[in-house]
């Protein structure tokens, strides 16, 4: 007992000397120009460390928040806030999705070209003035068409967290409408402690390392340790992929690892906040249910509430 006590103890202290040493030393981790100091974000990015001073920072802000509770809310407020904001923004991606695929179809379709070239005299792909030597970014007409799958990934990945906070996911359970409000509250919080963060972690874990083996050479794997990526280090260089399904076809794929990375952290951060949230609203009851969440609304559920309102002061 006394050894597990002394172990802990240990490790909590070496975590906040690993988190105050990595602040007071960015050029440790953060200068790639330096190899050794890439691969030492590399390793760091998915490590036990990482992971470690993560889970700290959570349990020192819960009982912070626990004993004053306006840190908590503000935490749920900037967390959702994050959430939102990226979700609102990535949302865009499905119109340019959609107005790609009609400029695609109208220019393969009426002019029969080959290649999509984006200048000052091609506004919308099409040379308006022959022989003009100011495209900017000339691709073949099969990118820009694998392209939209990546406009899709961005709305898949980016805007998971937003319908998350808004409510939009599908829930499929046999128990939960049935059960008090309290009941709900604590199968929310156990959901987002014992499944929702530990998937999220996995998924980023492996996204990880799955991301960087298609932007450097020599490989690196999560069984690396820091000596062994150190070592590699000596002969690592950029090697980001450009292999795409066809020759001519999309070859920014990497790009979807990167989404995939961006998805796990957003959908972690919301964890952490939907567990705050349902905590907040179990400790202080019915009146603080969505209390400071963002939701949107649809116009025309506005107009239906308020064209509902003086109906029902008439009936009363």
């Amino acid at each position: 007992m006394i050894d597990f006590v002394s172990s802990f103890v240990i490790g909590v202290a070496l975590t906040f000397y690993n988190i105050f040493y990595t602040l007071t030393h960015p050029q440790l981790w953060l200068d790639w120009n330096d190899k050794q100091s890439l691969m030492r974000f590399i390793y760091y990015g998915g490590s036990l460390e990482f992971f470690s001073a993560i889970l700290l920072i959570f349990i020192l802000l819960t009982a912070v928040g626990l004993y004053h509770r306006p840190v908590m809310w503000w935490s749920v407020r900037i967390l959702e806030f994050l959430g939102n904001k990226v979700g609102r923004i990535a949302a865009w991606a499905g119109i340019l999705m959609v107005l790609q695929q009609i400029i695609i179809v109208f220019l393969q379709r009426i002019f029969r070209v080959s290649e999509i070239a984006l200048g000052p005299t091609s506004p919308l792909g099409y040379d308006l003035v022959q022989g003009a030597v100011s495209f900017i970014y000339t691709k073949d007409l099969a990118w820009w068409a694998e392209e939209l799958k990546f406009y899709n990934a961005i709305v898949i990945c980016l805007c998971c967290s937003y319908t998350f906070i808004q409510g939009g996911h599908v829930r499929v359970d046999l128990f939960y409408a049935g059960i008090s409000r309290r009941k709900k509250k604590i199968i929310d919080m156990l959901g987002s402690l014992f499944f929702m963060i530990p998937a999220m972690s996995l998924i980023w874990l492996y996204a990880w390392y799955f991301m960087w083996r298609h932007l450097i050479t020599p490989k690196v794997s999560a069984t690396d340790t820091l000596e062994v990526l150190l070592r590699k280090s000596r002969i690592a260089k950029w090697n980001i992929e450009t292999i795409g399904f066809s020759p001519s076809g999309f070859d920014a794929y990497f790009l979807f690892k990167v989404l995939l990375l961006l998805f796990a952290g957003l959908m972690f951060l919301q964890a952490i906040a939907f567990f705050y949230r349902s905590l907040l609203e179990y400790r202080e009851g019915e009146e603080s249910d969505d209390k400071y969440l963002d939701k949107d609304v649809l116009e025309s559920n506005l107009e239906t509430s308020d064209s509902a309102l003086p109906q029902k002061e008439s009936a009363q």
